[in-house]
């Protein structure tokens, strides 16, 4: 795939095949950590699905490192974002005894925007039959997306028949005019870019792109929450998203470029030390609770730029009360502002955290008053096998990556956009993997050095290889 996207679109998957496991590969590339998840997603029979749901998620294997080169979700160094990519994903192929090949990536970065469209099509009082419905998805799908900026979803929300609203399936219903809403959320187009590029030089392809409070929303999430309406809001190291579920459906997608490590400069100014001091200060003490205690208990801070214990000042954790609690109360009125703002504030009865920085202690209850909102946290449901150290809030982003596929054919996109400029999308016959194959055979011999990402790959081949969701046969060996 070519460093700009095609059609003002990211690339999009096919279909899950309905009868075969297959292996899917996700990378979540953060201010804080990068992760990489490997799963076998197998199909299941039609009563045991869950709603939405067509396979089990079984994951083999994870890898994850700190993050390099990454700020406010987007790339500012292209060599050591690489560098902490092919370790995560090194990690994860080890674990799981595989040679990935392409993953699905998260969006966090490019301010992520949401537009609704409405499209009617006439139906003269005919039942509606699918090519009705494919008329009015693409009519829908007509729209213009402003300059620099790719669309992420294209998403339809729900049907309408005549003034009936809110139907999920018209096949075979009658009426005059059939219509059908439709979420659009697009990014800026650079901050894609970097990220893809940055993934391509790793020797891997990007094989979809997908917002990341979508992606937490589907691995957090219950079905009775999404239904009747909750506000999954993602708490990153450089950003907090936002996603709103209504009816059971993805309606709405925000951020804001706040998130918990700005919190960590926050200690490091105010506390004059280093930022791995201040991330260590910021794990193991900070509150957005003042207690009776914390004038009374003592914590040592090691000043930047000495590493002697002699060099230790000893301050008040309320301090750190002080310091952390604005932050957190900023970064959540922001969120509530912008809610107002969309409309969707009244749809939200119930609102989700997830990410790392949710994870500070009392958060829950600062968003409680401020939102005016039940709050729970979330952490990743559905996925078989997953270590106890991804079962926390921060692991639900690439947890949803890999139960993504499972929801991705609801996407529509206009096939006229498919046709009109733009460089054509690769081709995944026999001979053009072959010919790519070769020529990254290629480029690595040309390359000199070898950084663990290229031992990676010219490691002696795996039992089994993934090309995203594509079935092991199909893998070059």
């Amino acid at each position: 795939m070519s460093g700009a996207f095609p059609y003002g679109v990211v690339p999009k998957m096919r279909p899950l095949p309905g009868r075969r496991a297959v292996i899917v590969s996700a990378l979540d590339v953060g201010t804080s950590k990068v992760v990489c998840m490997v799963a076998r997603l197998r199909p299941t029979e039609a009563g045991d699905a869950l709603p939405d749901r067509s396979h089990t998620v079984e994951l083999i294997g994870v890898g994850h490192q700190r993050s390099r080169g990454v700020k406010g979700g987007k790339i500012v160094d292209m060599e050591a974002a690489e560098q902490a990519i092919r370790l995560a994903v090194d990690a994860a192929e080890r674990m799981a005894g595989v040679q990935i090949e392409s993953v699905i990536a998260s969006i966090s970065a490019g301010r992520l925007a949401s537009e609704t469209f409405h499209a009617e099509v006439d139906i003269a009082g005919r039942p509606v039959e699918d090519r009705d419905i494919r008329r009015v998805l693409q009519a829908g799908c007509v729209h213009t997306v402003r300059p620099n900026r790719a669309v992420a979803h294209s998403i339809p929300t729900g049907f309408a028949l005549d003034a009936t609203r809110g139907v999920r399936d018209p096949l075979g219903m009658v009426g005059q005019q059939l219509g059908v809403d439709m979420h659009i959320v697009s990014a800026e187009g650079a901050p894609l870019r970097n990220l893809t590029l940055c993934v391509e030089r790793s020797h891997l392809n990007v094989e979809t792109m997908v917002a990341a409070p979508y992606a937490a929303g589907l691995a957090s999430l219950v079905d009775d929450e999404s239904e009747m309406g909750v506000t999954l809001i993602d708490m990153g190291g450089g950003a907090t998203s936002v996603a709103v579920f209504q009816g059971g459906s993805f309606v709405h997608c925000d951020a804001v470029a706040l998130g918990g490590h700005h919190v960590t400069l926050d200690l490091a100014r105010g506390l004059s030390t280093s930022i791995d001091e201040a991330e260590r200060l910021k794990t193991l003490h900070a509150s957005v609770f003042p207690s009776i205690a914390d004038e009374r208990e003592q914590i040592a801070v090691t000043p930047v730029g000495e590493a002697e214990l002699e060099a230790q000042n000893y301050l008040p954790k309320s301090m750190i009360v002080k310091i952390v609690k604005p932050r957190v109360e900023e970064t959540l009125e922001l969120v509530r502002d912008r809610l107002r703002a969309s409309g969707h504030a009244s749809e939200a009865r119930r609102v989700v955290l997830t990410g790392g920085a949710c994870q500070l202690t009392g958060l829950p209850e600062l968003a409680r008053r401020i939102l005016d909102r039940p709050v729970r946290i979330g952490r990743p449901l559905g996925a078989r096998g997953l270590p106890e150290a991804a079962k926390g809030p921060a692991f639900a982003a690439p947890v949803g990556l890999l139960v993504y596929p499972q929801v991705a054919g609801v996407e529509h996109v206009d096939p006229r956009r498919m046709r009109r400029g733009g460089s054509q999308p690769q081709k995944d016959t026999y001979i053009h993997r072959v010919g790519r194959w070769l020529k990254r055979a290629s480029d690595r011999r040309r390359g000199g050095r070898r950084s663990a990402g290229a031992k990676r790959a010219l490691r002696s081949p795996r039992t089994e290889t993934t090309r995203g969701w594509r079935e092991n046969s199909r893998g070059l060996r």
